[in-house]
């Protein structure tokens, strides 16, 4: 087997697109998700960010990577490669162009970054009740047994869904609709804040909400684009539907607002923005830009629905949108990528693409990763209830996980 030649020109890109992923995690979902939440529980929003990130490092340093990307069944992945033994600076993976790779340390950088940032992702479900520790314990289970598995099905060789021909460039099933059942499972579990739907809960700065959303789209580029794993036409392609998707998002949910309450929103314009960016995820180097318009403008369309009315009829406390935005735009994302890629609509797929067929091949992968995160999430959160317990306590919850848990103020004033 020939040896593969490390290009230095991929490489750059991949180490670029790593940090731009980190920063989608801090300084950006941090911030979008403390703008959203009241005054008094802004820091520990940003603490429970923070601890997940340094976290899912440790972790998928550990053994994390080895469980989702080294050798074993089409579940998990084995062992062999914790605590990142026999991956050194001599180590290479191959990118998509034959005879070439990347050092497997950038490799293992950027999907860390994924790992942190889906875990992260959880806490805007829960966020305004639950303990520190509860998450921080709740996330090391999570990551183990659901978030790493999961990676192994979809993007390594003998993964189960990669094994189907399911299609996911940067993560639909793995990181949005993993995150968002994860999400809708934790609700459940923790139980509605008190005085829902009956006090109101505003956002304390939708203008730090629109840094962070902003700091998310840039960072997207790497999340999306440094898929490709190399500078290459796939990579531009996935940068440009990372451009039209979250405008076409964006426009769509203020355009519904417009017509359903007479005003467009800065929150949901933000909230289109990510409803587009996570649409076009799993389709971003294969579908075209029309395509990808297309798509985050139904996602857009059914979120918008679930957050403004069907979350609120079925009285599910999901208090960011976690699974109204990440999960559902994750599901039309993950389904509507079997429609974008094809060549007759402009995408980039094969000339005999079988639409039907690769639509029932998405509907099995996205079927897989509900029931794979429903049941691991639904352990994970049981696990920590029946230790160390989810939620603070009745007083602790009105005077705000800021002092409750933390000892501090965001605003000494």
């Amino acid at each position: 087997m020939q040896a593969l030649t490390v290009d230095k020109g991929d490489t750059a890109w991949m180490l670029v697109s790593t940090i731009l992923v980190l920063m989608m995690v801090l300084p950006g979902l941090a911030l979008f998700y403390g703008g959203l939440v009241r005054t008094k529980n802004m820091l520990s929003i940003l603490s429970q960010v923070l601890g997940i990130t340094a976290l899912a490092i440790l972790m998928w340093v550990g053994w994390g990577y080895s469980l989702a990307f080294a050798e074993g069944s089409p579940l998990v992945g084995g062992l062999g490669k914790a605590f990142l033994g026999g991956v050194g600076p001599g180590s290479v993976v191959p990118t998509f162009t034959p005879g070439t790779g990347i050092p497997e340390l950038a490799f293992v950088a950027f999907q860390m970054t994924f790992a942190a940032i889906t875990a992260a992702l959880i806490v805007g479900a829960l966020a305004e009740r639950v303990k520190f520790a509860a998450i921080m314990f709740f996330t090391l289970i999570w990551l183990t047994i659901v978030y790493a598995p999961l990676a192994h099905m979809v993007w390594a060789p003998g993964g189960l869904i990669f094994g189907m021909g399911a299609l996911d460039f940067a993560g639909g099933t793995v990181v949005h609709v993993n995150s968002g059942v994860a999400g809708l499972v934790g609700v459940f579990f923790a139980g509605k804040r008190i005085g829902f739907l009956r006090e109101a809960t505003p956002p304390h700065s939708l203008a730090l909400a629109l840094v962070g959303a902003g700091l998310l789209w840039v960072g997207w580029f790497g999340f999306n684009a440094g898929s490709a794993l190399e500078a290459s036409g796939i990579a531009a392609a996935a940068m440009i539907n990372t451009f039209v998707a979250p405008a076409a998002g964006i426009l769509t949910w203020m355009l519904i607002e417009r017509f359903v309450s007479g005003k467009p929103s800065l929150l949901g314009g933000a909230s289109g923005g990510l409803a587009g960016l996570v649409a076009v995820t799993p389709a971003a180097g294969t579908a075209g830009p029309l395509g990808a318009m297309l798509l985050a403008a139904a996602a857009a369309f059914v979120c918008y629905g679930f957050v403004a009315s069907m979350k609120h009829r079925l009285r599910i406390d999901d208090t960011l949108d976690v699974f109204g935005i990440h999960g559902l735009g994750g599901m039309v994302g993950s389904l509507g990528t079997a429609l974008v890629t094809a060549p007759a609509l402009g995408g980039y797929g094969a000339s005999d693409y079988s639409i039907p067929g690769q639509l029932a091949v998405q509907a099995g992968a996205v079927l897989i990763a509900i029931l794979w995160s429903a049941a691991g999430s639904a352990l994970a959160f049981w696990m920590v209830k029946r230790t160390i317990g989810l939620r603070v306590g009745g007083d602790q919850e009105r005077e705000g996980l800021d002092l409750a848990d933390h000892g501090e103020r965001a605003y000494n004033y």
